[in-house]
């Protein structure tokens, strides 16, 4: 009995936590949750990546999202009960890790820290954004690695190998998991499992583009997660940089200031004890972060795993139990209102601010209750989470405006593309939001896509629908031909036009 307890204390966590994540699982998709589920959605359809929707990101996540919507369905909850497993396995791989590194209890001080880290408001945990995938495959793939080391099956190496593969299949930043685990295997003077190793790691990407290859669309699956993407990755100055990353982090060190606190010990003690390998995770899941300097808040899960295994080192006796019981309280206390209190629409303006991912869900139903089911619409503007919605396909394929107006020399080239594709598709409904275009564009610009539609829109368009978000988080809606009566009172207004 005695060795099932503290399996019981991790069932307890995970509990905790469902809860937590229960109690917000309806909070509205935003718009990366939008791309996955519409991508996955498409899959579902037989509809492969990157032919009807295109974007930098590589496609582990909308496959993984296809999973979870083929098992519990194509809602919000069931993206969201997806999302409460992911992290309830990354809960028990931490346990798992820092039991075999450090010890039993201060397993289940880093399952616990894991857990509440990994769903807090600093970090957009209630969403299931690509981080919390990546996550769940890079600490698998080291546990089998540590695994390996001490059964020495090869097999376990090659798995290991095609898990941190995984990882990056998820999301290109997944590549430093990849990295961080080749680096342990050099260190460890282990040149022989190398190659095996490599080997997995390249097999989940390999098939990938044999994959892509053989559904036709490689080319343009290429074009958009390295040639644009490496574009993509290299506009922000490192002033930008270091702004975004104070902006970010700060949120993060105050609501769980604590739990940091604990973890900067425990990084003294592993480096004085010299015992590198968690100090090492923690330095390449930073690098992790780092791609592009934008330094978004989801990204920071890619650290947690490292920083609660660092926090929970701390625990070696009653007093060190109880002094971290008490950072994860305040740290509990501190996020109370969010946690507790919020409701699903409280929880997106709070994270959000007034982008209209609440609207989203009455103006897809409208569409859909106003579209035949193969009819096609279009977003002018980045919300794609409006197409899985109202479960109609995009008359482009391109799910943000963002890309087409940043200063990159494919920016003129994916406006005249997204208009072609536009005018010979003629969707029968568009969604316009303004705000998109006031915040996009800089003095290098190109604004074509937005004169063409002051243009084209009017002729062949009329507005049919307004949902006009104030600030204080209220929406007003008007339909058909109150909508057309109505003056938008904010800049935060979605705008809906049905084809004449």
């Amino acid at each position: 009995m005695t060795k099932f307890r503290p399996w019981i204390v991790v069932l307890l966590v995970i509990l905790a936590t469902a809860l937590l994540r229960i109690h917000l699982i309806g909070a509205p998709l935003e718009r990366d949750e939008g791309e996955y589920a519409y991508a996955g959605q498409l899959m579902l359809q037989g509809i492969p990546p990157y032919k009807l929707a295109c974007n930098m990101k590589l496609p582990g996540t909308y496959a993984a999202y296809a999973l979870i919507m083929a098992a519990f369905g194509q809602t919000i909850t069931a993206i969201h009960a997806g999302l409460l497993l992911v992290n309830a396995g990354a809960i028990v791989l931490i346990y798992l890790l820092g039991r075999r590194l450090f010890s039993v209890p201060a397993g289940l001080a880093a399952c616990a820290a894991y857990a509440l880290l990994s769903v807090g408001e600093g970090v957009m945990g209630t969403q299931a954004h690509a981080t919390h995938f990546v996550v769940l495959a890079a600490l698998a793939g080291l546990w089998l690695l540590l695994r390996e080391a001490e059964t020495e099956r090869r097999w376990m190496l090659f798995g290991s190998g095609v898990l941190f593969g995984v990882a990056f299949v998820m999301k290109q930043h997944g590549i430093l998991f990849g990295l961080f685990a080749a680096a342990y295997l050099v260190a460890g003077r282990q040149w022989r499992k190398l190659p095996l190793f490599l080997a997995g790691a390249a097999a989940p990407f390999a098939l990938t583009c044999l994959i892509l290859w053989w559904a036709g669309v490689f080319g343009r699956f290429w074009f958009w997660t390295f040639t644009y993407a490496s574009r993509y990755v290299s506009e922000n100055s490192l002033r930008d940089g270091a702004a975004a990353l104070a902006e970010t982090f700060g949120p993060i060190l105050r609501q769980s200031a604590a739990l940091w606190a604990l973890a900067a010990v425990g990084l003294v003690l592993a480096l004085r004890a010299r015992r590198f390998l968690v100090p090492g995770l923690l330095l390449f899941s930073f690098a992790a972060v780092c791609p592009g300097l934008y330094f978004r808040a989801h990204y920071a899960v890619l650290m947690l795993p490292a920083v609660a295994l660092l926090a929970g080192s701390c625990v070696r006796g009653r007093m060190s139990a109880w002094i971290f019981a008490a950072a994860l309280i305040l740290s509990l206390a501190v996020q109370r209102d969010f946690l507790f209190h919020m409701g699903p629409v409280e929880i997106s303006r709070e994270l959000y601010g007034q982008d209209p991912f609440p609207e989203a869900v009455p103006i897809a139903a409208y569409i859909r209750d106003h579209t035949q089911s193969q009819e096609l619409i279009a977003v002018l503007g980045s919300e794609p989470e409006i197409y899985f919605y109202s479960h109609r396909h995009s008359a482009t394929s391109f799910l943000y405006v963002e890309p087409l107006v940043e200063p990159q020399p494919f920016a003129l080239r994916m406006q005249d593309d997204m208009v072609g594709e536009l005018e010979r598709n003629a969707p029968a409904y568009v969604v316009r939001f303004p705000i998109v275009e006031t915040l996009s564009l800089g003095a290098e610009s190109p604004a074509r896509i937005f004169n063409w539609w002051a243009d084209y829109g009017p002729k062949h368009y009329r507005l049919a629908g307004i949902a006009d978000i104030m600030e204080d988080g209220s929406t007003e809606y008007r339909w058909d031909a109150a909508a057309e009566a109505y003056q938008p009172q904010s800049l935060y207004h979605l705008a809906v036009y049905r084809r004449r």
